[in-house]
């Protein structure tokens, strides 16, 4: 469906106090508003995230759990949580919901086994954390964080070209401006204020998504009666009955299910994001609770997300999938529904994007420069931080533009630094040096070594790019790595002791 000035759709109008306002106007009022409450809030933490670098990047480990909760509830939902799985609902059904119980169940799983682990420590990145505890190296720190700020610029981009797709649907604008406009706004107000910026302005952005979310959900199942049965009775009326049934048409056997969800749980856990919070945390427990109730919530919202993106497809066979909820809005809300909800998704966007440009400018300055130029002050870090926040938001917003669709901004992220740093992690973490002692800050008690590290990471990252092994090359990745860390470690292990003694 096109966008533009020639859609009829666009007359829908709202009436308030003798005014008449199209929703496209709504929309540009709505995003003045909360743009500039942002910035607001930006302002008003700047001072205290420029005292040092931790301060900068995660608060000086001094979040409260209502902290905690609100800005990982609100980093989740993303807009592409609302488009971009609306959008896969709407085009593969039932299947995607592997990806969907990967990527989200993850964070629960996080939560229960690493969260409060990672609250214990005030690191401020997970690559800074691994070469602490389990390899002492500096290269295998910048591989690690190269590939994990892969993640957060591939999210970065995705907010900006959900939210450029939505305003061109509706208000006709071209959306490459609007990528930009929007990506100059998620530096300005993450640049001022680093993590503080983050964490409270995700707090009213959260808010404003639980509120919005449910009112959104009660309109979008009211066209199947609220009954999940009819949206499979009319997906098999429509002659697609693959689309309500896991194993199906399209490739969706048992294999490509599993890799659609270890693709999703293993980008989730190598996200600097949730890392970062759990940092930030004051305590363990606040970053254990915060993070598991705000999974509970995310992986709900989510699977319902694609469920309405089927229901849409029961009304409109003949959309881009990314276009998909934008015309649900249109024409099938009602239009001061409509702003609510895409204030909603601005809040979405905003907060996720914001959240991943900080932890993207944190993890290279923490991880590719600090340990090569250790000379570096506190405001020199504070300030490649910044000017980094800027690069990198500029480099996402040109991604978003070229893009095939939202969600394919994230798959090769997720597989490369997941199958290249998900080994690395769970093998140095258990396999230990002194198994009867805990991890603790400062000493390396692992058996990997940093060649072991450095070629599990490498090899892992770049067969999942490898498309001659096939729909099953992430799975394959994740094997190869984990023997060749295990096999080079006991290699260059014995080669060091030999040489010591």
């Amino acid at each position: 469906m096109k966008g533009g000035k020639n859609n009829p759709n666009l007359q829908i109008r709202i009436r308030k106090g003798g005014f008449i306002l199209s929703l496209g106007t709504t929309l540009w009022i709505v995003t003045i508003i909360m743009c500039c409450a942002f910035l607001f809030i930006s302002l008003r933490f700047r001072n205290q995230a420029g005292q040092n670098f931790t301060s900068y990047a995660i608060g000086g480990k001094s979040f409260p759990i209502y902290l905690i909760f609100f800005t990982q509830f609100a980093t989740i939902m993303g807009v592409g949580n609302f488009v971009g799985h609306a959008g896969k609902g709407y085009s593969i059904g039932l299947p995607w919901m592997a990806f969907i119980l990967g990527e989200q169940g993850s964070k629960i799983i996080f939560a229960l086994l690493l969260a409060g682990f990672a609250g214990r420590f005030t690191y401020n990145t997970f690559p800074e954390l691994m070469d602490d505890l389990i390899t002492k190296d500096k290269v295998t720190r910048a591989l690690a964080g190269i590939l994990a700020s892969m993640i957060m610029i591939a999210w970065v981009g995705g907010q900006g070209k959900a939210l450029g797709s939505i305003f061109n649907i509706i208000t006709g604008v071209d959306p490459i401006p609007i990528i930009f406009l929007f990506s100059a706004v998620f530096i300005l107000y993450t640049t001022l204020g680093g993590i503080y910026s983050v964490a409270w302005t995700d707090l009213l952005q959260g808010i404003l998504v639980l509120i919005f979310g449910v009112i959104f959900y009660i309109y979008a199942f009211m066209p199947v009666n609220f009954s999940v049965a009819e949206i499979g009775a009319r997906l098999t009326d429509l002659g697609r009955p693959d689309m309500w049934a896991f194993i199906g048409g399209g490739g969706t056997d048992y294999v490509s299910l599993i890799t659609k969800f270890v693709t999703g749980c293993i980008g989730i856990i190598v996200a600097q994001i949730y890392w970062q919070r759990c940092f930030a945390s004051k305590d363990a427990k606040t970053a254990k609770h915060g993070l598991l109730w705000s999974g509970i919530i995310a992986i709900l919202a989510v699977m319902l997300t694609a469920l309405v993106g089927m229901i849409i497809f029961t009304m409109n066979q003949g959309l881009n999938p990314d276009d998909a909820m934008p015309w649900f809005m249109m024409n099938y809300v009602p239009t001061a529904i409509a702003a609510m909800i895409f204030a909603l998704v601005l809040a979405a966007g905003m907060s996720s994007a914001d959240s991943n440009l900080n932890s993207a400018s944190i993890l290279v300055v923490n991880d590719l420069i600090r340990p090569f130029k250790t000379e570096a002050t506190d405001a020199d870090l504070v300030r490649y931080a910044k000017v980094l926040t800027v690069i990198i938001g500029i480099f996402a917003a040109v991604a978003a533009i070229y893009a095939s669709s939202i969600l394919s901004l994230f798959s090769a992220a997720y597989q490369m630094a997941g199958a290249g740093l998900v080994p690395l992690l769970v093998i140095g973490l258990l396999w230990k040096e002194r198994p009867n002692e805990a991890h603790e800050k400062g000493k390396k008690n692992s058996k990997v070594t940093p060649w072991g590290a450095r070629i599990g990471i490498v090899v892992g990252a770049a067969l999942t790019q490898v498309t001659a092994l096939g729909a099953n090359r992430v799975l394959i990745a994740l094997g190869i790595s984990a023997i060749l860390i295990i096999v080079i470690s006991v290699a260059t292990g014995q080669k060091q002791q030999t040489n010591i003694e």
